[in-house]
């Protein structure tokens, strides 16, 4: 299935680095790295999905991680997160005003 325009514009939008998507990780790929940043985009509201693109981002060392998820979806997101999650984790709407924290 072809990448959605919105879904796109979330994962590389507002970065003035360089942006490498569809990066291969041991057991998949990550949706952009940024420099130190790696970042994730889950549009589903699938606790499942969820879990396993914070287990993608998991398997990162980067200094800074994101999961991006519609407004609907944060206090969703930051639950299912807080099982999942090794170390810090960022998780904002898709436009970014909207942020949950995970430590």
């Amino acid at each position: 299935m072809a990448e959605s325009k919105s879904h796109k514009r979330a994962k590389t939008g507002g970065s003035k680095g360089k942006v490498r998507t569809e990066v291969k990780i041991p057991g998949g790929r990550l949706d952009a790295k940024i420099g130190r940043l790696a970042r994730e985009v889950e549009k589903s509201g699938n606790p499942e999905r969820i879990a396993k693109a914070v287990k993608r981002l998991n398997t990162q060392k980067a200094s800074k991680k994101e999961l991006l998820v519609p407004n609907e979806h944060l206090d969703k997101a930051k639950n299912v997160a807080k099982d999942v999650a090794k170390g810090k984790l960022t998780i904002q709407n898709l436009s970014r005003t909207k942020r949950r924290f995970i430590k």
